[in-house]
Order: C-alpha cells, then structure tokens, then sequence
C-alpha cells in the first residue's frame, strides 16, 4: 500500500508585534532582532509599526537576512486617511497585505455599525486593489460576542467582497472568544489568507501558550489549510515571558509538525 502522504508548512512567520521589547530598545536592535529570528529560522516577518526606521532601510535589513514581509497591521485610519503614505511603505518594503489589526469599539454596538464597518473595508479593499496591494483584517475576541444575535465576524465575512477583503485569522482569539476556526473555515472557505498561530490552555483559564504548548488542534488546521485559503503563518504571542524562548519554541514545534 503507498503511504500516506504528510504535508509541513512551506514558510513559517513571525508577527513582530511578540519580540516589540527587543526591538524598541536602543540604537541598532532593530538589525539586531531580526537577525535572531532569521537566525531561529523565520523566514517571514509581519510588522506592526516600523521602529523609528525608514522603509528603505528595512527591506535594505530584509533582503541581508533573506527575510520577507508578506503583511503588516496598521490602524484604520492608516488605509482610509493615510492610504497614500502607508501604501508607498508597504511597497518599499515589500508587503502585499495591510491588515487592520483592530478597530473602534463603537462598530460592535449594532449590526448596523457592523455592515457600515463592512462597507468601510470593501472601501479600503478596492483602495488597496487599485493600488496594486491587498487590504485584511484581524480579529481578537470581542468578534464572537454576539450583537443583536449576530455574530460579529461572520457577518464581517459575510457583508465584505472576496475579491477586495481577506482575513487574518487568530486561532488564539476565535477560540478564547468561544468561536471554532475549524466552522468559520467551513462556513467561509478561501477567505482567511493568512493565521496568526498562538496556542490556548484548556477551558476555562484558556490562557494563551506558545504554539503546541496548549490544547489547539494544528493539525487538523493545516490540513485544512487549502479550504481556508491560507498561504501565510505568523506566530504571536502577545505578553511572553522570554521572547526568544517562546519564538523559538513555536519555531521548533511548527517546524516539525507534520499534517
């Protein structure tokens, strides 16, 4: 009988938002930072803000360490108002993807809120199309409380076009906020571009872990990884305690998952 073919990821990435104590320290941390996580053996990164560099000097630093940055999170007001500034950066740089990591809490008042907020992004969506780029948001918990019966992703995925807006799913989020990553790939297959990959402890602490360090199913994520749409993974861990220990640890586990 042939054997059963396993797939492993192809690239694994980091959000820099996780090591962003190392990198706002002094003078030439940041060189220095992405030196040890190409060192560890990313070969992605995501920003979330620059650091005081120049975008020209970043990918000048990218290109040393053989490092991509497929995305980056901004603000909103940084694809509306901003548009201009922020695409010229991405391009420099390199990223295809500007993703709104969070928005206002106003927007999860009503569902009328929630669609004009959808309308926002397919705005952003085509704003980014023309220019040659890709527009994306992420999600944290507060999505999967559910306003007047309605919960708040889903009708995001729902109310924004496919060809203007992807997602970014965190699997951490969905799951501390009671969602299932395995049903919204279901539901909506081919709209989450990109995962942010943290682990969870079990309920009810459900306290965020470096991956494989908690109770997340990856492999039953990544073999979904085509239905998702997925073609980037960035690890995140928002408060570690040792950065480098918990991006390595990540790192390693993903590294040799198999799926």
């Amino acid at each position: 009988m042939p054997g059963i073919r396993s797939a492993k990821l192809d690239a694994i990435g980091l959000q820099l938002y996780t090591v962003r104590s190392m990198l706002s320290r002094d003078a030439g941390t940041v060189e220095d930072t992405l030196a040890k996580v190409a060192a560890i053996g990313y070969r992605e990164v995501e920003f979330a803000g620059y650091f005081n560099r120049e975008p020209a000097a970043l990918r000048a630093t990218l290109d040393k360490l053989k490092l991509t940055s497929p995305s980056c999170h901004v603000g909103l007001d940084a694809v509306e108002a901003g548009f201009d500034a922020t695409s010229a950066a991405a391009k420099t740089i390199g990223h295809k993807w500007l993703v709104v990591a969070s928005v206002p809490g106003r927007f999860f008042q009503s569902v009328a809120s929630l669609k004009e907020l959808a309308q926002r992004f397919n705005a952003a969506g085509k704003r980014a199309k023309d220019a040659g780029l890709r527009y994306g948001y992420h999600n944290h918990n507060v999505e999967f409380k559910a306003v007047e019966g309605v919960v708040p992703l889903e009708l995001l995925l729902a109310e924004t076009d496919p060809a203007l807006v992807d997602f970014e799913m965190d699997v951490y989020w969905v799951t501390q906020g009671g969602g299932d990553p395995l049903a919204l790939i279901e539901k909506f297959p081919g709209r989450f571009r990109m995962v942010h990959a943290k682990d969870a402890s079990a309920a009810p602490e459900v306290a965020m872990r470096d991956v494989g360090a908690g109770v997340i199913d990856w492999k039953k994520i990544f073999s979904q990884r085509k239905k998702a749409g997925i073609e980037h993974v960035f690890v995140e861990h928002d408060q570690p305690g040792d950065a480098v220990a918990s991006i390595t640890a990540s790192y390693n586990f993903l590294h040799n998952l198999s799926f």
